[in-house]
C-alpha cells in the first residue's frame, strides 16, 4: 500500500503568487490596506477548510487534467501559506495602527518571497528544509 501525495498544480499556485503580488502592489499605490485583507481571507480560507477561492477560481480556467500539470506539494504550500498569512496579517494590522514602516516591512517581505518564488526559487521551502535538518539535530541534543 502506497500513501498518495496530495498535490496542487503549479498554475493555481502561481496564480495565488500573483494576486499575492497584486494585491500588495495595489496596496502600495492606492494606499488602501483593505485590499490585503483580499489574499489573507484566501489564504486563511485554504489553511482552514482547504479551499482557496483564488485558486478554485483559477482551476476552471485550466485547459487540461489537473494531473497533466507539474505538481507542487499541497504540504509544503500550506506551509507557504502559513507564512504568507502570517505577513499579509502583520502588514494589514500595522497599517491599520498607523505603523506605515512596519507594514511596509511585512508586506515586502510576502511580495518578495512570493514574486521569487514566481521566478523558481521558493523561500519557504528553503525554511522548511533548513527546520527539518535542525529539527532532529535539536532533538537528538535534548534526548
Amino acid at each position: 500500500m502506497t500513501a498518495e501525495i496530495r498535490t496542487i498544480p503549479r498554475p493555481l499556485v502561481r496564480t495565488n503568487q500573483w494576486f499575492i503580488v497584486i494585491s500588495v502592489i495595489s496596496t502600495w499605490l492606492t494606499g488602501l490596506e483593505w485590499i490585503l485583507a483580499l489574499p489573507l481571507l484566501a489564504g486563511i480560507s485554504g489553511l482552514l477548510f482547504a479551499y482557496n477561492p483564488v485558486m478554485r477560481t483559477a482551476s476552471t480556467f485550466l485547459r487540461k487534467k489537473k494531473s497533466d500539470y507539474i505538481p507542487e506539494d499541497w504540504d509544503q504550500q500550506q506551509f507557504n501559506q502559513k507564512i504568507a498569512v502570517g505577513c499579509l496579517t502583520g502588514g494589514l494590522l500595522a497599517y491599520a495602527s498607523g505603523l506605515t514602516v512596519l507594514g511596509h516591512i511585512f508586506t515586502i517581505m510576502v511580495a518578495l518571497a512570493a514574486f521569487i518564488a514566481i521566478l523558481g526559487f521558493c523561500i519557504g521551502c528553503f525554511i522548511r528544509f533548513q527546520y527539518s535538518k535542525y529539527k532532529p539535530k535539536k532533538h537528538a541534543v535534548n534526548s
